[in-house]
């Protein structure tokens, strides 16, 4: 026999062309003369007996006619008769594919007497069991299987005409995972490791990660239709199919932990912002210290305007040799200073006093200067003015105020800056940043690809280290 085609596994069947021979003793054909062996034509076939041998678990067999129906037919002396045909045979091969594609097979090819019982007709193996069966290397060549060898039996079958011989050759062939581990194991693989490369993008980056997770569920689905549609409908799980599952969680999985992620990252804010709004409502005295700050911006330009209109009276009076000048009319106050400064003009200094300086006015000066509150950072513009205008007029200006002119300069800027800090009100700090690696990352940065890698380990070392080639029935 010389097997050259292989399995189909969708029809559960596998073809073969055969050189089918066989030998049997006519005594009727004996016969003397000088030759010893007799090569008749094909057609003498029809004249004599021959055996009614069909193929039991055969579903299409077809003879060979091209150019010439593919016969032999030769009788010797003795009335033994060699009746060989060349004929391709598509056979039933019971396929269980649990452990598809590591699955081996063995696929029988059962032959015997159709109509004589075992009381009129006994099939036997002419060179022995070994050597009955030949299958040339150069013709055992398959696509997708390896030829790892065969066997061959015989057994009895009994059924209501009579007990029947049937004689059974089993081929064992293993399937090839080349087609498969291109197609299928390794696409699923790098599938998986880049679903698992969204666990080190940024949280931040939704577009990126979402479509991460989503291409490769796509991926991955359509892995699995391919897969199928290599596999006969069957209602079970295989190793493929198995493989393929593992791989579409881990890959769903990976979507899942994103979502995870987002939605605790999102919790987390809202808690930072509820935390900050609490914070706000804690400051309620922000508001009241802004108001009794702008007071006593007004009160403390009341006071510098007293101070710059009797510096403004006396420069005036000495340049013109102690005419009596009023005070309100020689200074132009700023429109903030009159608007404020209506509770404090009936303490201004009076127009008809000669010198509106003397000794009881500078030391009424300063002690207003003293009890009036502190101005805010804005207010020192106006202390500068005073002071310019003190420096810049006659010396008798400086006789006259002496060392309480320079106290008021150094005592007001001093009195103004430690007042002002506790008016200052400390903003709440700022809610703390929420970027960067969350913890769940950080676990299936490690988890995933561990765990993934585990599973491989086991799924190879139990596939491949197992016996999945199917016994045949004689050594079972």
């Amino acid at each position: 026999m010389a097997m050259t085609t292989g399995c189909d596994r969708d029809l559960g069947e596998y073809t073969m062309d055969v050189f089918f021979r066989q030998t049997w003793v006519d005594k009727r054909l004996k016969y003397d003369g000088p030759i010893e062996i007799l090569r008749l034509n094909n057609l003498m076939v029809s004249k004599v007996w021959t055996p009614d041998t069909f193929f039991r678990n055969g579903k299409k067999s077809v003879a060979h006619n091209m150019t010439a129906p593919n016969k032999l037919f030769r009788i010797m002396r003795n009335g033994t008769i060699l009746y060989t045909m060349r004929l391709t045979i598509s056979a039933e091969c019971p396929m269980r594919l649990v452990d598809f594609p590591m699955d081996g097979h063995a696929c029988p090819l059962k032959f015997g007497s159709y109509a004589y019982p075992k009381s009129e007709m006994i099939y036997t193996w002419t060179k022995g069991p070994e050597k009955s069966v030949e299958v040339p290397e150069e013709s055992s060549s398959l696509v997708q299987y390896d030829l790892l060898g065969h066997t061959v039996s015989s057994e009895t079958i009994k059924s209501i005409t009579g007990e029947y011989i049937v004689m059974t050759v089993y081929f064992h062939l293993r399937r090839k995972m080349g087609y498969f581990m291109i197609q299928t194991y390794i696409p699923c693989i790098m599938t998986v490791i880049l679903s698992q490369v969204s666990f080190w993008i940024n949280k931040e980056s939704v577009p990126a990660r979402t479509v991460f997770g989503i291409t490769t569920v796509l991926t991955m689905t359509t892995l699995s239709i391919s897969a199928r549609h290599s596999l006969p409908k069957v209602s079970y799980a295989t190793a493929m199919d198995w493989f393929i599952a593992v791989c579409f969680a881990f890959v769903f999985s990976a979507l899942i932990e994103f979502a995870a992620v987002n939605y605790f990252t999102n919790i987390q804010m809202e808690k930072a912002k509820r935390k900050t709004v609490k914070s706000l409502l804690e400051f309620p005295v922000a508001p009241v210290q802004r108001k009794r700050s702008t007071e006593e911006t007004f009160t403390s330009t009341d006071a510098n305007s007293n101070v710059r209109k009797r510096t403004n009276a006396t420069v005036q009076s000495e340049a013109d040799g102690g005419s009596r000048i009023d005070t309100r009319h020689s200074s132009v106050q700023p429109p903030s200073v009159a608007q404020g400064s209506s509770d404090i003009a009936p303490h201004s200094l009076s127009a008809s006093s000669p010198n509106p300086f003397t000794r009881i006015n500078a030391s009424e000066t300063l002690s207003s200067a003293r009890a009036t509150p502190p101005a805010p950072p804005s207010t020192p513009i106006l202390t500068g003015f005073v002071s310019q205008h003190a420096t810049a007029g006659s010396p008798s200006i400086q006789h006259l105020l002496g060392s309480r002119l320079e106290q008021i300069q150094t005592t007001t800027p001093n009195t103004l800056g430690a007042s002002a800090k506790p008016s200052a009100v400390t903003p709440p700090p700022p809610p703390a940043s929420h970027s960067g690696t969350s913890k769940i990352d950080k676990y299936a940065r490690i988890l995933f690809p561990v765990t993934f890698g585990a599973f491989n380990m086991v799924y190879w070392v139990v596939y491949l280290s197992k016996d999945t080639m199917e016994k045949s029935e004689s050594l079972m």
